[in-house]
């Protein structure tokens, strides 16, 4: 009898033990949000369920402002932007927001041209591409800047992002730092009223958009252009070189930043010989206060871990791992979200 009451007392916590495995390891961690940083995320949740089998994330790449609006909904666990949000919809949130930077990037001037030549262009040459007033791609400024490249007489399609995104935030921010009448027509933003172009959803779509479409110009994060084997341009910086988009010049252009507190950045134009102009970060966005407190503890295990083996993982995607001074401040943050 003994012997029986032990063997089911042993099935039952057998039982319980497997129940609680298997709650374990359905536990379901949602975000949603940039396109930017979408390679480098997805490779961080594969890597960390090894670290961690009990927690999956489902990550929803939607775009920059579609994962702004979420975060503030509450209807994810993270949100991800490429561009900082804004102080009227910080105020929208039902409790404080965290703005965690998670690594850097460049966003790349991406085009379709025979031969796939290797371009040269400037700021103010790019803000009137965008802004329609170079419409043909034998254009004198165009030409003016690689004289050695033959420039047929082609239409110039432009194609920029039709959803809320940091890609764009970063591209306007940019545009709007080096061209008056960029700033004063169309300004910065994750979503701004395009003057000319055709447009495509995420990273993704702009790529596909460009390299289908003979004579076409768009702008996509470096890994996107790389992966997919189209060209993209060196572009001139501030201090007047001509800097090729990677992430030594993208790491250059991080170490300029002046970075507050609240961690809401921008690195465009910045200065240094070896900077590219076109850079930005991307950010995670969490609630300082999280709501369960057994997600909360693993989302802040899964932070801690991104922000130290994480980082090494970056350079392989061509994203720029953060300096570790930054690092440091981040992992103070990380350690004030209560759960």
């Amino acid at each position: 009898m003994n012997a029986k009451k032990s063997l089911r007392s042993l099935m039952t916590a057998t039982l319980l033990v497997g129940a609680t495995l298997g709650a374990q390891a359905q536990m379901l961690m949602n975000g949603a949000g940039a396109t930017f940083p979408y390679p480098i995320y997805s490779k961080w949740f594969d890597e960390y369920a090894k670290v961690d089998p009990s927690v999956r994330f489902n990550y929803q790449s939607i775009g920059s402002g579609g994962g702004q609006k979420q975060i503030l909904a509450e209807t994810v666990d993270f949100g991800a932007s490429d561009g900082p949000m804004s102080d009227e919809n910080i105020a929208k949130a039902p409790g404080k927001i965290l703005h965690l930077p998670t690594v850097a990037g460049a966003a790349v001037v991406t085009y379709n041209l025979p031969g796939n030549p290797k371009l040269k262009l400037d700021g103010a040459t790019i803000a009137d591409i965008f802004l329609g007033k170079i419409a043909q791609w034998n254009d004198p400024a165009i030409k003016a800047l690689n004289p050695d490249t033959k420039l047929l007489a082609r239409d110039i399609v432009v194609v920029h992002r039709t959803d809320g995104s940091g890609t764009t935030y970063i591209w306007t921010d940019y545009l709007s730092a080096i061209s008056d009448a960029w700033r004063d027509k169309v300004g910065k933003g994750t979503s701004v009223n395009w003057p000319v172009g055709l447009g495509g959803k995420g990273n993704e779509g702009v790529a596909g958009q460009v390299k289908h479409t003979p004579g076409a110009i768009g702008y996509v994060e470096l890994i996107y252009a790389a992966q997919s084997k189209m060209p993209y341009a060196d572009v001139k910086n501030k201090a007047g070189n001509y800097v090729t988009p990677s992430i030594a010049s993208v790491t250059a252009a991080l170490a300029t930043a002046q970075i507050p507190d609240d961690f809401r950045f921008s690195m465009v134009n910045p200065a240094g010989p070896d900077a590219y102009p076109i850079a930005g970060a991307t950010w995670l966005l969490v609630y300082e206060q999280q709501k369960d407190p057994v997600k909360g503890k693993k989302l802040v295990e899964f932070l801690k871990w991104e922000l130290t083996e994480g980082q090494k993982l970056a350079a392989a995607l061509d994203y720029a791992p953060l300096p570790k001074s930054l690092q440091e401040r981040v992992m103070e943050r990380v350690n004030q979200i209560k759960y």
